[in-house]
């Protein structure tokens, strides 16, 4: 969620008039900002030290505005809850001291008043006001209404009301108390706690209103209603018991995160190069994305753990840029060497000795190809430089040689004698050896050179159905098998009329399914964060961890193939 949707909440739960009502939302609200504002934090970080790693500019978030706004709103917030906060413990105060005068009041009516009539209009009047006066202090509450409860008994019971009061009167309270008692135990099914807690403190009020029962009923549906009551109390405070728990459980995990990252930092040698890093980098933000799924613990807790983990998460990343320093360094002497290259084969650009200039110009392809990679800032720029000069020779040289038809149709001839050769071929025993033998083919195969344009396309499907044919006969199992196949299908694919376009679909084919994994492996790590302190539970989380497992060895073969498929 992006931090200015968290202000514009904030604004609709700040411009509440009962500041003290939205306090639980708002307080989540300022933990999730925060969290949020340190996830800000350290992605600016990292993508500052990226951008001077490449050398690209780079536009910081304000991460000081946005706080400023945020916390100008709450601050204003804070003070108005406090100020409610206050006024509701003066009101609440004075609330109780009303409602122990009325009490007073209604004891004194039952000690010394004989007129039932006059009893029954004194206590009405008192009862209106006890209805009128609002909340008391929470820790007096459950003392104030047991006792006014019991007065309200014997004010019933002692004056003898009962005689006066019809039969049917009597019934209908029993049966309105023991709806009462019904709607109480139904509360056990409801999930919200903050619910259950509002509608037990309404239900409680319209019981107290109802009016007594018969004396021989009236022990057994206080015995019913008080069970009741407390049953759900003990599911609030279990709530909230196990509430803390999954705080603490969180807390552990993350605990637990931290130490692992601390090894995993520590751990890194200085003998790392490119691919190592980058790896190394994976595993960190695999880190990173677990930190965010496991959710929160207790507040002070938390925070200190969060400032653990950034501070080695930022030594990790300065070992990185360290590392990419030194390498920055071995890049400029590349570089050079690459021009060198380009200035080199700027020689045979226009030359027509077709046969020595195509034999230079391969081995400065070979010495580019060995060279080295000089980084992702130059490396394309110098070598779409590089291939626009061999382009240029190779394009010349093609033409010239589109005229020679006798060329092209002996190439045909020569591919055709070679696929009747791969047919005739027997596997040899040795599988090592056949496996040479298959790939001399396909190397002689695409050595030939180009066949007249209208039979390229039935030539390359022959040849490669001959020779899947004998992979397909090779005993290969398991890995093995996985790895020969797919190195032929790139050897064969290398031979097709559209080699380059070949290439680009079977990297995107991988690419989206290893997006695909990494979506399955997030949303099973998701899961896991759900899933309760249980043995079903446990063994649940056991089979998800395995599909984690087998999803994260699929990803790592799928990113050896892409390395396996050439750039060209």
């Amino acid at each position: 969620m992006e931090p200015f949707a968290l202000i514009d909440e904030l604004k609709t739960l700040a411009v509440n008039e009962d500041a003290l009502a939205v306090n639980r939302e708002v307080s989540d609200l300022k933990s999730r900002f925060d969290n949020l504002l340190l996830e800000l934090e350290r992605a600016n970080q990292v993508a500052a030290m990226e951008a001077e790693i490449n050398g690209d500019e780079f536009e910081s978030i304000d991460i000081k505005a946005i706080k400023t706004a945020f916390y100008e709103i709450y601050l204003i917030y804070r003070d108005r809850r406090k100020e409610q906060a206050s006024a509701k413990e003066v009101m609440e105060n004075d609330n109780l001291r009303k409602k122990k005068a009325l009490i007073t009041k209604l004891k004194e009516l039952i000690a010394s008043e004989e007129n039932i009539g006059a009893a029954v209009t004194a206590y009405k009047e008192i009862h209106e006001n006890w209805k009128q006066i609002g909340d008391i202090p929470r820790d007096s509450r459950d003392d104030i209404q047991q006792e006014y409860s019991r007065v309200l008994e014997d004010f019933f019971y002692n004056i003898k009301i009962y005689r006066e009061l019809k039969e049917h009167d009597l019934k209908r309270n029993a049966q309105l108390k023991r709806s009462i008692i019904s709607q109480i135990g139904e509360l056990l099914k409801l999930t919200v706690i903050k619910d259950i807690e509002q509608q037990l403190k309404l239900l409680q009020n319209d019981w107290d209103e109802i009016g007594p029962v018969q004396n021989e009923e009236w022990e057994a549906i206080k015995e019913d209603y008080w069970m009741n009551v407390k049953a759900v109390y003990s599911r609030i405070n279990l709530f909230y018991e196990d509430r803390k728990q999954l705080l603490v459980e969180q807390l552990k995990l993350k605990q637990e995160l931290v130490v692992q990252t601390t090894e995993f930092v520590n751990a890194i040698g200085e003998n790392q190069t490119v691919k190592s890093w980058d790896e190394l980098t994976a595993s960190l933000l695999e880190f990173q994305e677990r930190w965010k799924t496991i959710g929160f613990g207790p507040r002070k807790e938390n925070e200190e753990l969060w400032a653990q983990f950034r501070a080695h998460c930022d030594n990790f990343f300065q070992k990185k840029r360290a590392f990419y320093n030194v390498l920055q360094e071995k890049n400029k002497v590349l570089i050079q060497e690459k021009k060198r290259i380009i200035t080199e084969a700027m020689q045979f650009k226009d030359s027509t000795d077709w046969k020595n200039a195509s034999d230079k110009l391969i081995q400065l392809q070979r010495q580019w190809k060995n060279s080295g990679n000089t980084g992702q800032k130059t490396e394309q720029k110098l070598w779409q430089e590089f291939r626009s000069v061999c382009d240029s020779f190779f394009n010349a040289k093609q033409k010239h040689f589109e005229a020679q038809d006798k060329l092209l149709e002996d190439n045909l001839t020569a591919k055709e004698a070679l696929i009747a050769t791969i047919e005739k071929y027997e596997l040899n025993p040795d599988k090592k050896q056949a496996l040479q033998d298959l790939r001399n083919f396909s190397a002689s195969f695409n050595e030939i050179g180009r066949v007249p344009m209208k039979a390229k396309d039935n030539i390359y499907s022959t040849y490669k159905a001959v020779l899947d044919k004998h992979y397909g006969q090779l005993k290969l199992e398991g890995d093995e098998k996985e790895k020969v196949m797919f190195q032929a299908r790139i050897e064969t694919l290398a031979a097709s009329p559209e080699a380059s376009k070949a290439f680009a679909r079977e990297k995107a084919s991988i690419r989206k399914e290893i997006d695909q994994l990494k979506q399955q492996v997030l949303q099973y790590e998701n899961n896991m964060g759900f899933l309760s302190r249980s043995k079903s539970a446990d063994l649940l989380r056991k089979d998800v961890e395995g599909k984690i497992n087998l999803n994260k060895t699929k990803i790592d073969a799928l990113i050896k193939k892409l390395k396996m498929i050439p750039n060209e």
